[in-house]
């Protein structure tokens, strides 16, 4: 039985003689990796908020004398401009008691005159003049409150713009500062955008600015431009008017307004929106792309850059908005760093590489 185990055991020495005289395997070549030169420049800050379109101006349309409405002069639907007659009410109850209070005026001044011809003869006492006088500015003031009164039967638009469809049709009865209105005027051209921004992000933007990180006096800061529902962007650009002094306590949000032209009349009230807002310049900016960066086991944003010794060598950044593709870098880079975009799934931090400078995106 050792007979024919010696061959074996000889076989399997050999076997291990000749993989001991091998020689050792060589190590992998350092991976390849694109990367970019971080730079330095000034960053336009934007943000993206949903809002809706709202009008310029808005005036209902309310009679002011009571009546029976004799004509509509509008087109329901068109454009009317400030002055044009809109409503006809019967002016015939108001055109008899302007003749009746004009009557009336005659009748004291000549009397009012009178007196006062009687006085410089003392001829009559004053008392009885300065009640004429009375009476005669009396009669003055009914006479223009009829005039007046004559003169809203003609319902005329206080405003330019697009009118609504009338409430009411010729015959109707109406009554003085009623309830309900005749029909809404609104103007159109120009056109507000009315968005909410979250009021951390202002308090964060302003104390940006006070620690001059960002600048808000560039020409920049007022420009907007609106996206439609459609996802087309609207061809005028417009300009922020202003930020509301107060918080929604329900939504934690602040109301910014745009202003836009609408020559064509393509928004209408209350319309979806997108607007993008210019809100400063920070004048150091570092913008890093997006591909080249990930997170960790805590959430935190990452980065591979290259060192001297072309070393992969891990950073935590802190970024900020989203611009242009690329990620606003407040920490964790600096100018002159040389950031891994590409060959990322091939390395791991502390792994020697050999680096390839890409131009990067703009």
């Amino acid at each position: 039985m050792l007979r024919h185990a010696l061959p074996a055991f000889c076989l399997a020495l050999s076997f291990a003689l000749t993989a001991c005289g091998q020689p050792p395997q060589q190590k992998m070549p350092p991976a390849m990796v694109g990367v970019v030169v971080i730079k330095e420049s000034p960053v336009t800050l934007t943000t993206d908020l949903p809002g809706r379109t709202s009008p310029f101006a808005v005036s209902e349309i309310r009679p002011q004398v009571s009546g029976i409405i004799l004509k509509r002069l509008f087109v329901e639907g068109s454009t009317v401009k400030k002055g044009d007659p809109l409503y006809q009410i019967d002016p015939a109850p108001y055109r008899a008691a302007l003749d009746n209070a004009l009557a009336t005026l005659a009748s004291t001044k000549v009397k009012a005159e009178r007196y006062q011809r009687l006085a410089s003869e003392n001829a009559i006492a004053p008392q009885d003049v300065d009640d004429a006088r009375a009476a005669y500015l009396q009669a003055k003031a009914n006479a223009d409150t009829a005039r007046i009164n004559l003169n809203y039967t003609r319902i005329t638009a206080p405003i330019s713009g697009r009118i609504s469809a009338s409430t009411v049709t010729e015959g109707a009865l109406v009554t003085a500062q009623q309830a309900t209105a005749l029909a809404t005027i609104s103007t159109l051209n120009p056109i507000y955008v009315d968005v909410d921004q979250s009021s951390a992000e202002l308090v964060a933007l302003r104390r940006a600015v006070q620690a001059g990180a960002v600048n808000q006096s560039g020409p920049l800061t007022a420009k907007v431009t609106l996206k439609l529902d459609d996802g087309s962007t609207y061809p005028q650009e417009g300009k922020l008017q202003f930020t509301d002094v107060t918080v929604d306590p329900s939504t934690g949000a602040v109301r910014l307004r745009a202003i836009f032209p609408n020559t064509d009349g393509l928004l209408l009230p209350g319309l979806y929106v997108r607007a993008t807002i210019n809100q400063g310049v920070d004048p150091h900016g570092i913008l890093a792309p997006q591909q080249g960066i990930g997170h960790n086991e805590k959430g935190q944003p990452t980065a591979l850059v290259v060192d001297q010794k072309n070393i992969a060598r891990l950073r935590v950044l802190r970024t900020g908005r989203s611009v242009e593709g690329q990620w606003q870098v407040l920490d964790g880079l600096k100018p002159g760093d040389h950031m891994i975009v590409e060959g990322l799934s091939k390395i791991q931090p502390d792994m020697p590489v050999v680096p390839q400078v890409m131009e990067a995106k703009k």
